[in-house]
């Protein structure tokens, strides 16, 4: 509840301040089950427009221990379907969270491959996790306003999905493998960004 009321209310405030976001290839969505959408980390705004532009589907989010130390912002993200995650030391529950939230929920799943904002360095975590869970990686970019004052210049925004990569159940995830859906993923990235 509290989710929907607030995802709707940020719809708006982002519709007057900046105008309707374009969405691209939303028809690849899956309809009838749970995905991940993974995307690069560029802002603090990109898991907002993604989760928007993928709506009516929720979502869970990965977020850093650090913001579930401030109460008020604790309750905000705990209602928002938002978990702890360390980025120092994930531990076995970054892996186990998600997967049982994709397996027993109607949540989806947004992530952010290469971690931390900026970076190229994707993650084996996503691909475990979609092996885990048996559920498909949808590639998905964000292009538009990185800050809040860039929001009030209007500038054009972009949400665009790609086809989704199946991470095969018994596939070994080494450091081959990981390389390879890795690349598969970045090349994802790359074609939807100049897309």
């Amino acid at each position: 509840m509290f989710y929907t009321f607030l995802k709707e209310l940020v719809r708006f405030i982002l519709l007057i301040i900046n105008g309707k976001p374009e969405v691209k290839n939303k028809a690849i969505l899956p309809q009838d089950d749970n995905y991940i959408l993974a995307a690069p980390h560029k802002s603090w705004l990109d898991p907002i427009y993604i989760a928007i532009a993928a709506s009516p589907k929720k979502f869970s989010f990965m977020a850093k221990e650090e913001l579930f130390k401030n109460p008020i912002m604790k309750w905000i993200l705990t209602h928002m379907n938002a978990f702890s995650v360390s980025r120092k030391n994930p531990g076995p529950s970054a892996i186990k969270i998600p997967v049982k939230i994709l397996k027993e929920t109607n949540l989806g799943l947004i992530i952010f491959p290469s971690g931390s904002r900026h970076s190229e360095d994707l993650k084996g975590g996503t691909l475990t996790i979609a092996k885990l869970s048996g559920k498909p990686i949808i590639p998905v970019v964000y292009s538009g306003p990185l800050t809040f004052k860039d929001l009030f210049t209007r500038k054009k925004t972009y949400v665009v999905f790609g086809e989704p990569i199946h991470v095969e159940r018994k596939i070994k995830l080494n450091k081959e493998t990981i390389s390879e859906y890795s690349e598969q993923l970045q090349n994802a990235f790359d074609s939807l960004n100049k897309e």
